[in-house]
């Protein structure tokens, strides 16, 4: 489905880039189907023409009319102006994806025209890598043929999973931030290994190998973090000696809040910022 389809980026950001890659790489699109542009930096659309062979252009040259998909790939704060920009030159059937944090999909549909196709996607840092962890979720007009084609192009950058918007602001809390959980933990894991002695770059690949295939196993064994943990814990043994700590120390009520706190922010600041666009 995809591979017939014409996409335009309005934003030429990181995000933009890890789905250009996805798509190129995956070879699910030819790079003649995709347009880029952005507001000023020509530099950095010289270097995506460059590196993937795609299309760039000032937006007022994008040929509207051959463009299945366009993806808000900028700033949130330029979301106004980026939807004011194109509202008038959009055709029946199609399709606003939107990488804009904290912008809903009603909000787009209130500042576009009437009955336009709006999906609103979350990808988190580990799609540099095509690891994401990718929430998708759509407007209230658009077709879940339109919602699988969007999901084919995610899908070049990891996994893909199809929410309520409800669910956003936890899915940025376990999903979006959740990385820099583990990033945390490495850390503190690192450093107690470098304090005993280790040396440092080896150190980091075990915790990170060990953090890897922890996850790998929970993917692929299809039994649940529960399990897992019970089958490596022996009673009395050095994990449950590990174990015991964390709990003691609150680990688990730590990385609770955490997720909550991050899920709590992310619905403050979709507050915050689809308010001031509207006051803007």
């Amino acid at each position: 489905m995809l591979a017939n389809k014409t996409i335009a980026f309005l934003g030429a950001g990181s995000m933009a880039e890890s789905m250009i890659s996805g798509v190129i790489t995956a070879e699910k699109m030819s790079p003649e189907r995709v347009f880029v542009t952005n507001r000023s930096n020509a530099d950095r659309l010289e270097q995506i023409q460059e590196q993937y062979g795609v299309s760039t252009m000032p937006q007022n040259e994008l040929p509207f009319e051959e463009i299945d998909l366009f993806i808000l790939a900028m700033k949130p704060k330029g979301a106004e102006e980026a939807l004011r920009s194109i509202k008038d030159k959009l055709y029946p059937g199609q399709v606003i994806l939107s990488v804009l944090a904290g912008i809903t999909t009603e909000f787009m549909e209130e500042h576009l025209n009437t009955g336009q196709q709006v999906v609103r996607v979350m990808p988190n840092t580990s799609s540099m890598i095509q690891e994401s962890a990718t929430a998708v979720v759509a407007g209230k007009n658009t077709s879940m043929a339109n919602v699988e084609i969007v999901k084919e192009l995610l899908e070049c950058m990891g996994e893909v999973y199809i929410i309520d918007e409800d669910q956003m602001d936890v899915f940025t809390g376990l999903a979006g931030s959740g990385p820099a959980y583990f990033y945390y933990l490495m850390e503190n894991m690192e450093r107690v290994g470098v304090q005993k002695g280790m040396d440092e770059e080896t150190v980091r690949k075990i915790v990170a190998q060990t953090i890897f295939g922890a996850a790998k196993m929970v993917l692929e064994k299809e039994e649940t973090p529960t399990s897992l943990r019970e089958k490596v814990t022996s009673p009395n043994g050095t994990t449950a000696s590990g174990l015991e700590a964390l709990r003691r120390y609150n680990g688990g009520e730590a990385i609770t809040q955490a997720v909550e706190h991050a899920a709590k922010r992310s619905k403050e600041i979709s507050e915050e910022l689809e308010g001031a666009l509207v006051t803007s």
